[in-house]
């Protein structure tokens, strides 16, 4: 299928319009405005805008409130019951959080979905992209196969649509995507339904693949998310190069801009970095910061992160195991070459032997960052790290990562949400299953319990699942969010149910 052209996100659909609503702060939350669903085609309300806003009598908000369907919370109409262990909670749940297929509705920002799929819950009203991989561990434990089936259709679909999976099923996400998970989706669906799965997604896996490493023949250093290494080696970064704010988030981006250009950062340059950061899923870390500590320094455009390109190693492999399946065996052996090739690339790039510890790599300064992050797991939960690499990495997580309610992002206090001192559901998982792949049983099963009973804490105190918590003080029930408690959240339900199988 033929990528169409893309649909108009908001801020393009409404201009002024748009400008107006958000700057008004009448929505606290940037993301209101844009979900909202237009009563009528968006060029009769522009119209009616025009004609109306100079009067004296005008109220911006109001005539919003008349003219658009303000989205609600998709557990609004649900109460949770905190006398109900952690898991009934969540096989409840997954009703609640599931949507139908979409129809389309002109001027919404929400990009239709055949099938029905899982959304995170709170002012996540769509489907995010590497979240739902997370998700799917969950609805795999609770016998939801279909449902996991119709979520890789649903990314199977996008792929075919629109030539990449975007961040989200929103216009709004059009410029960008998130950690390239769908082969892990893939290999989790072939688990459950046979080998076959691999040869039935492998025009999507190929087509994500394309994407991705657009420019491999280019003789640039950089060519979107591709990054061409001394050595004739290539590896990823993350990439949006739209200069201007995320809809979503327009005011903060706005306001940030300020800070930015006082200290000489160009709108344009600090909006690219802002997208990258989010396109990343750890939005925002100091992690990303050239200064390690102001959100005005994100940088994430001119850094090479481990952990994305050990997810394109997996996606290499998956896709030669897939050609193979398919009978090809000379273009599954050009990525079985194309995986070694990363593979040496990760090791040389992001190993450093000193710090005995992987690092994000800095293409500004040619040299590893010095943030130390969870994304020093994914090679060894892809299978990347030596033994005495996963030894390192092993004694380093236990001595300064685990914390009373499980593993720690980050090792930086920043108030930014990647970082210490929240825990992410995610990479709970990464961590866990990355030592048990080199025989750190121990340490994982410790890891996994702390999370486990944390959930169950704060679950029995909120009757919510959060989408982040707080696990350095795991006496603390607020989820070290930036939003209000809300009833969700998908990656948190699935990968709770997950550890809970290992744990049986």
């Amino acid at each position: 299928m033929t990528p169409q052209p893309y649909p108009k996100a908001p801020d393009e659909l409404f201009g002024d319009f748009f400008l107006d609503v958000q700057l008004s702060r009448d929505f606290p939350d940037s993301k209101t405005f844009v979900d909202c669903v237009p009563l009528m085609a968006p060029e009769a309300i522009l119209a009616l805008y025009e004609a109306q806003k100079n009067k004296p009598d005008f109220y911006l908000k109001a005539f919003v409130n008349q003219h658009f369907t303000l989205p609600d919370t998709p557990t609004s109409a649900f109460t949770s019951d905190a006398t109900m262990t952690t898991t009934d909670h969540i096989e409840a749940l997954w009703d609640v959080l599931t949507r139908a297929p979409d129809l389309p509705v002109e001027g919404s920002s929400r990009l239709p979905l055949p099938y029905p799929y899982v959304v995170p819950g709170g002012r996540f009203r769509e489907i995010f992209y590497w979240d739902s991989y997370f998700t799917l561990l969950g609805l795999k434990q609770s016998g939801r196969i279909n449902l996991i089936r119709n979520m890789v259709n649903n990314f199977a679909y996008l792929i075919d649509t629109y030539g990449f999976v975007p961040n989200g099923n929103r216009t709004y996400f059009l410029t960008r995507s998130q950690p390239p998970v769908f082969a892990l989706m893939v290999q989790l669906l072939a688990e459950l339904d046979g080998p076959d799965v691999l040869t039935r997604y492998l025009p999507q896996l190929q087509q994500e693949y394309t994407f991705w490493m657009k420019g491999r023949d280019d003789t640039a250093e950089l060519v979107e998310h591709l990054v061409h290494l001394e050595g004739g080696l290539v590896l990823n970064r993350y990439f949006d190069p739209t200069p201007r704010p995320r809809p979503e988030a327009y005011v903060k981006e706005v306001e940030l801009t300020e800070a930015a250009n006082a200290v000489g950062i160009e709108s344009k340059t600090l909006y690219e970095h802002l997208r990258a950061a989010c396109e990343s899923g750890w939005d925002f870390s100091s992690r990303w910061f050239s200064d390690g500590q102001s959100m005005e320094t994100t940088s994430t455009a001119t850094i090479l992160p481990v952990d994305l390109n050990c997810v394109l190693y997996s996606l290499e492999t998956t896709l030669r195991d897939a050609y193979k399946q398919n009978g090809n065996l000379p273009e599954s052996q050009r990525f079985e070459q194309w995986a070694e090739s990363r593979k040496k690339a990760i090791e040389q790039t992001f190993w450093d032997e000193n710090r005995e510890f992987y690092f994000d790599y800095d293409l500004v300064t040619h040299r590893q960052t010095t943030s130390q992050t969870l994304a020093a797991a994914f090679p060894l939960f892809f299978g990347l790290a030596t033994p005495r690499q996963a030894q390192c990495v092993h004694d380093r997580l236990r001595a300064d990562f685990l914390q009373p309610g499980g593993w720690v992002t980050t090792l930086i206090r920043s108030e930014q949400q990647w970082d210490s001192p929240n825990g992410w559901a995610p990479l709970q998982w990464i961590v866990y299953k990355g030592l048990m792949n080199y025989g750190f049983t121990e340490t994982a099963a410790g890891g996994r319990d702390r999370w486990l009973a944390l959930n169950d804490r704060v679950f029995r105190a909120t009757g919510k699942m959060m989408e982040k918590y707080n696990v350095v003080d795991d006496t603390i029930t607020t989820g070290g969010g930036a939003y209000p408690n809300q009833d969700g959240f998908g990656w948190t339900n699935g990968v709770y149910l997950q550890l809970m199988h290992e744990k049986s």
